[in-house]
C-alpha cells in the first residue's frame, strides 16, 4: 500500500494529465449549429448568444458561416441572379453633387455597374468597403465612367445629404464614374429593397456588392470586402457577357484586360 503522500502525488498527476470530459470542471463544449451565432464579417468569431460582433459591431447571424472559397470569399456570396429576380425602379435620386438623376435611366441602363451600400456615419464596415471600391476603380482605370459605372447607395438617406456624401467620396478619392446616391427616404428604401439590400437598421446593412451587365441581363453578387482584384475580375467577367448593344456598350472589338 502506498504511503499517503505518494498516493496524493499520483492522484494529482492523473488529474492534470487526464483529458476532462465535456461536463467536468464546468467546461461546456463549443456551440454547434443549433444555438450558434457568427459574424458575417468575421466568420471565425462564434458565440452561443445572439448579439453583435465585438470586432465590427455587426449583428450576429444564426447558424454556421458558409465555407471559404479559393478566392477568400464566402461560398454563396457569389451567386448569379436570374433576370426576373431583379427589377430596378427608376426612382428619383441625387448624386454627391446634388444633381437630380433617375436611378435606372441615368446610372444603370445600357451599362455595366458595380453597386455597394454604405452610410457616412458608419465606423465599422463602410470605410473598408469604400476603400475597396476605390482600389477597384484604380484597377479599372479609364473604364469607369466610360463603360463601367460604380455606384454607392446610402442606407441612411436622412443623414446622408449630397454635401455629406461628397465629403465622404472625396475622402476615399472617388473619381468620375463613381456615383454616390441619396434621395427621399421612401424612394431609397424602395430601391434598396429591389436590390436585395433593404434593412430597418443601417448598421445591419449587407456587405454585398451587386455587379451587373444591364444590356446582357446578367447580374451577380459578391462579398464587398473581397480583394479588389477579385471584384475587378467579376466586373470584367460581367462586361464580357453579350447582350443588345446600348450607347454605353463596349466598342466592337475592344476587350477589358
Amino acid at each position: 500500500m502506498l504511503p499517503g503522500s505518494a498516493f496524493r502525488a499520483i492522484a494529482v498527476i492523473y488529474f492534470l494529465l487526464a483529458p476532462p470530459s465535456s461536463g467536468s470542471l464546468g467546461v461546456s463544449p463549443a456551440p454547434g449549429p443549433q444555438g450558434s451565432f457568427y459574424c458575417p464579417m468575421h466568420p471565425d468569431f462564434r458565440s452561443s448568444k445572439q448579439g453583435k460582433c465585438p470586432r465590427c459591431g455587426m449583428k450576429l447571424r444564426s447558424g454556421m458561416p458558409p465555407p471559404e472559397t479559393e478566392t477568400g470569399t464566402a461560398a454563396g456570396m457569389d451567386a448569379e441572379i436570374k433576370e426576373r429576380s431583379i427589377e430596378i425602379p427608376d426612382v428619383p435620386v441625387f448624386d454627391q453633387e446634388g444633381k437630380r438623376l433617375n436611378f435606372y435611366s441615368d446610372l444603370v441602363k445600357d451599362r455595366v455597374v458595380a453597386i455597394n451600400f454604405i452610410f457616412t456615419t458608419c465606423t465599422t464596415i463602410c470605410p473598408p468597403l469604400t476603400a475597396t471600391m476605390s482600389r477597384v476603380q484604380e484597377q479599372l482605370g479609364g473604364a469607369t465612367g466610360r463603360n463601367i459605372q460604380l455606384i454607392s447607395i446610402t442606407v441612411d438617406p436622412t443623414t446622408d445629404v449630397p454635401a455629406r456624401l461628397k465629403r465622404f467620396a472625396e475622402k476615399f478619392g472617388a473619381k468620375p464614374g463613381w456615383t454616390f446616391v441619396t434621395g427621399d427616404k421612401s424612394e431609397i428604401d424602395r430601391l434598396l429593397i429591389a436590390l436585395g439590400a433593404g434593412v430597418s437598421d443601417p448598421a445591419n446593412h449587407s456587405p454585398m456588392v451587386l455587379i451587373g451587365n444591364e444590356p446582357a441581363r446578367y447580374w451577380t453578387r459578391s462579398y464587398g470586402l473581397a480583394s479588389p482584384s477579385a471584384l475587378r475580375a467579376l466586373i470584367v467577367q460581367a462586361a464580357a457577357k453579350s447582350g443588345p448593344p446600348g450607347p454605353n456598350a463596349l466598342p466592337s472589338g475592344q476587350r477589358y484586360n
